[in-house]
């Protein structure tokens, strides 16, 4: 993995163009620490830093094509991600008369395209976020994968098309102004979804998943190769639930397997849940595998908290792992470290944005600063609850009738956290941004951009309906939030139920074989129940562990009554005057729910956002 930059002027890049790809490239030097490169031509400028994970000694970036010294370029690749089925790619390119000078899978992927342009992407297992650079045609390519799990941002103004891995390095050019217009500011007041293709900074935009940009002196034009869309609204695949339980543990087995191919030490994620308890046993089965790494987070005051999430966790994760074989650890997080003022400013710095989930997202920040110490990839059970069906909110009945997303509905589904949130937004901002109407224009335009089979069933529809939503509004916020957090400490994170081949066979399935035996994902278990001891196969969906210790509370009351008492520029324009008012301090700071201190964790997260990127706002 590793953090892509560039620069196109069809114009021309000017004299500086070099230095300005350096600095927005040296942005990701914790995506990509183990070397950088930058490439330039009359009107393109692409630059890299790499995170070696295949082929260590080679594959350099940008790559170029052909490679040959004294030869003219006709294609330079700057990319971000993994090709897993590389290897049979190569052997298919191969036969066709390339030759391949590295192990690589950069080489291949540039092979592929200048074999096939862009129809390449059919090709392709994996994920990632490249940009191909036409030399002969003047022409870029920007494309990211199925599910975007690997980001991909860009900036057009005229003649420039700017585009990086973060915002962060976007923001490092100089004709790119931090700012944030009105639609930035309700995308930053409603942070429990994320809208496709935007960012909340001025002018920055968002490759979509599935698609590729290409830009050339025709203008901008896009090209949706793969859509989720156009596999919700089919007939139902199969009502055979053994066939359906069967095609899923063929494709985990080969998803899992195909994940595990590194060059570099491998571990997985162990929550003790179904999920990635699934996905460790896997990729422990595997040959050469037996007895694979795998970590779970746990916090240093929960041992007397029986009922802790993070105690439950901690019981179930060992259970998992003395059943599959997996040599198990359990970092533990002290308190004081996770509500240190660094290690937020270190979080929304690598997030580039406020939006967050307090210290969910800390301890995340610093599990992965824990585990790159053992290994350099590591796999997770993300994803399975988005394209399954497994939250509370796929199933509460006042959520699955609201005429919204379903995660913000007035409902305990969701712990009542988008409500949470506007509670401190200044209700004056709140009118003049015209977030209601806005969340209902959103809302509608993306119901309405499906369209179903008329076989399904009224609930069958809804069913899929939240399947879409889920995915395509709530799983890219948690992509970002684990990319992110993951590759600010040089961490590689695979996710094998966003392989597109899975989602393709899951979202056309009923929902009663999502449910089968009545259970939420109820098809997953019978898919890996001959793999996970029964307690972890039949234990129900739990949330990401939130630190149960009074003191971290008490830390974050005394980080509060700082900043009400010097507030940086801009918070007042954002938050309510009762929200920083000194007697709300206790209230704020440490309320509880599905995500605890949450309200006070907002504030706070925007405090350290303006003081480290100060942007302007269009209030």
């Amino acid at each position: 993995m590793c953090g892509i930059v560039g620069w196109v002027n069809l114009t021309g890049l000017g004299p500086d163009a070099r230095a300005i790809a350096e600095k927005m490239n040296d942005e990701h030097v914790r995506r990509g620490p183990d070397g950088s490169g930058v490439w330039l031509s009359r009107f393109a400028v692409l630059a890299h830093r790499r995170l070696s994970v295949i082929d260590v000694k080679h594959g350099e970036q940008p790559m170029l094509l052909p490679s040959e010294p004294g030869s003219d370029t006709r294609f330079a690749l700057t990319y971000n991600g993994e090709l897993y089925n590389y290897l049979e790619l190569k052997s298919e390119l191969t036969s066709r008369g390339h030759k391949f000078r590295t192990s690589s899978d950069t080489e291949v992927l540039l092979a592929a395209w200048a074999e096939w342009g862009v129809r390449a992407v059919e090709h392709f297992n994996g994920i990632f976020a490249f940009a191909v650079w036409d030399n002969r045609e003047e022409t870029l390519w920007l494309v990211r994968d199925h599910l975007g799990v690997k980001p991909l941002h860009y900036y057009h103004d005229g003649n420039d098309l700017i585009f990086g891995s973060e915002a962060k390095s976007i923001l490092a050019h100089p004709d790119v102004v931090t700012a944030v217009d009105e639609d930035g500011l309700r995308q930053l007041a409603l942070p429990l979804l994320k809208f496709p293709g935007t960012n909340p900074y001025s002018g920055i935009s968002e490759v979509l998943p599935g698609q590729i940009l290409e830009f050339s002196r025709r203008g901008v034009r896009t090209i949706q190769y793969w859509d989720i869309k156009d596999f919700i609204g089919r007939p139902t695949e199969s009502e055979n639930l053994g066939d359906a339980v069967e095609r899923l543990r063929s494709l985990l087995d080969d998803t899992v397997a195909r994940q595990t191919i590194s060059d570099v030490p491998l571990c997985t994620f162990l929550s003790g849940g179904l999920d990635s308890s699934a996905v460790t046993a896997i990729a422990n089965r595997l040959p050469g595998r037996d007895g694979v790494s795998s970590f779970s987070v746990d916090f240093s005051d929960a041992g007397d908290s029986a009922d802790s999430r993070s105690a439950q966790d901690r019981k179930y994760a060992q259970e998992a792992a003395d059943h599959i074989g997996s040599r198990h650890s359990n970092i533990v997080l002290d308190s004081s470290l996770l509500a240190g003022v660094d290690v937020r400013d270190a979080t929304i710095l690598a997030r580039d944005l406020p939006n967050g989930f307090g210290d969910l997202d800390t301890s995340l920040l610093l599990l992965c600063k824990e585990v790159r110490k053992h290994a350099t990839v590591a796999l997770s059970g993300e994803a399975a609850d988005e394209i399954l069906g497994g939250y509370r909110w796929f199933h509460e009945p006042g959520a699955v009738r609201a005429d919204t997303f379903p995660w913000i509905a007035d409902t305990p589904a969701h712990g009542y956290l988008h409500q949470r949130v506007l509670s401190t937004i200044d209700p004056e901002l709140a009118r003049s941004l015209r977030l209601d109407e806005y969340l209902r224009d959103e809302y509608s335009t993306a119901i309405g951009g499906l369209s179903f089979d008329r076989g399904l069933s009224k609930g069958e529809r809804r069913h899929r309906e939240i399947i879409y939503l889920a995915t395509s509004y709530f799983l890219p916020m948690l992509l970002d939030r684990t990319d992110r957090l993951s590759m600010a400490n040089g961490l590689e994170v695979r996710v094998p139920f966003c392989d597109h081949r899975i989602v393709e066979h899951l979202v056309t399935l009923s929902q009663h074989i999502h449910n089968a035996g009545g259970r939420e994902k109820g098809v997953l278990r019978d898919a890996v129940k001959d793999l996970l001891p029964v307690g972890v196969l039949e234990r129900k969906k739990s949330p990401y562990p939130t630190t149960p210790d009074p003191d971290y509370s008490r830390q974050l009351e005394e980080q509060f009554a700082s900043v009400v008492a010097d507030p940086p520029d801009g918070l007042s324009d954002i938050f309510a005057p009762h929200v920083l008012s000194p007697g709300k301090v206790t209230d704020l700071a440490r309320s509880h729910g599905l995500v605890s201190n949450f309200e006070g964790e907002v504030v706070l997260n925007f405090a350290s956002w303006f003081r480290q990127y100060s942007p302007k706002l269009a209030i």
